[in-house]
Parts: C-alpha cells; structure tokens; sequence
C-alpha cells in the first residue's frame, strides 16, 4: 500500500518581538560602528541596543555577520530612496532636483562609515551584498541616465563618480572624532551637486568611474 510522502513542514516565522529585537541590534550597531569603529565591542552594541548578549549573539554569532547586516541595511535604504527619486521623476518632475534629493538622503545614512567596515575582515563576496551593492548601482545608473537625457546632468560622470564623492562629503570616516563636521555636510555636497549640472564648465581629468572599478581598487 502505498504511503503519501508527508509535506515538509514550514519553517516558523520569526516573533515579533525578535524581530524587533533584531532591527533594534542592527540600527545601534549601525550608530556604534560609525561613532567608534569597526572594532567596538559586541556586548557595547547589546547594551545600547537594550538587548542581553546572548539574544546578540543569537542573530548574529559574529562581528562579520553584524557588519554586513548593517551594510546590507544602510545599502537598502539608499536603494530606497533611489527608487523614490525614480518615481518622482516618472512624470513632468524635475530629473536633475530628483537625483540632487537622492544625494542628501545618502548622506543621512552615513554611508562614508561603510569603507572602513567593508575594508575590515568581511566577506565582500557574500550574495547578501553582491545582491545589495548591485541593486543600488541599478537604481542610481537609471536615475543618472534620466537627469542624463533631460540635458541636466553632464555626461562624463558615473555611478561610481557620484557614490564615491557622498561618502567622502557626506560623514568622516569611522571612529572620527570631528563629528561636529556634520553641519556642513549638505552645504558641501549642493557644492558638488552644482559642478554635477550641464552643460559643464570644465573638462574632467581621466574617465568616468564604475562601482566595479571601486571595487577592484
């Protein structure tokens, strides 16, 4: 007699309350990581996070897999709001102004934070941030491409361009102690985004740079 094969059970959903726990983890690790460094101690992030060391350490067993939580988060909201400045300007809006509000909301993430946790022992390989890194650059080359076509964004500049100068005007690196810099984060970066409008005024040195070439430097 034959014997039906029973369905694999499903996996539980994670509570509520875990994954809050797990968001509360992640956004104190993302502070703590910009503020001190990449080597702030785990059980420091635990108790900011008002968690107990081991529920730390039951979502994340090491500092590799906090680190690229948090860069895959901080990732994740830029997509974000590249999506958003992509919507804007699916209508009569104005593609240049979109990408210019994209660039300010990049720079609340923090993102110049991620290349010393990135630079540190951390699998830059892993799919989660192949997946991540590559979403990102999709969405801000689309966006580009956009301000590109409408005459406002000069053609000699690319994605890599672009990321690579918010995360150096946008916050000082990790563990800086000249925090007090952030008032003059939007004021620096509208400089650039002025120098990013067409026609150009100048000819840039050299050629324009991909997030691959970044990743290969």
């Amino acid at each position: 007699m034959h014997t039906a094969t029973p369905a694999p059970r499903k996996a539980p959903r994670p509570r509520a309350d875990a994954l809050r726990n797990r968001e509360r983890i992640v956004t104190a690790a993302r502070d703590m990581l910009v503020e001190d460094g990449v080597e702030v101690p785990l059980d420091d992030i635990a108790r900011r996070a008002g968690v107990g060391n081991a529920t730390l350490y039951r979502n994340f067993p090491d500092r590799q897999s906090l680190v690229r939580e948090v860069v895959c988060s901080v990732l994740g909201r830029i997509a974000e709001a590249a999506e958003l400045a992509l919507t804007e300007t699916g209508g009569t809006g104005d593609t240049f102004e979109a990408l210019s509000r994209f660039v300010h909301a990049s720079a609340e993430e923090r993102i110049g934070a991620l290349c010393p946790m990135i630079s540190s022992a951390f699998d830059q390989d892993h799919p989660d941030l192949e997946a991540a890194r590559g979403r990102v650059e999709q969405l801000v080359e689309a966006l580009m491409e956009r301000a590109r076509a409408a005459g406002q964004l000069r053609a000699d500049v690319g994605v890599g361009d672009l990321m690579i100068a918010v995360a150096q005007l946008s916050r000082p690196p990790a563990g800086a102690s000249c925090l007090n810099a952030d008032r003059f984060v939007h004021r620096h970066l509208q400089l650039f985004l002025d120098g990013l409008r067409a026609p150009a005024r100048s000819v840039l040195p050299g050629a324009s740079t991909t997030m691959e070439e970044l990743r290969q430097a």
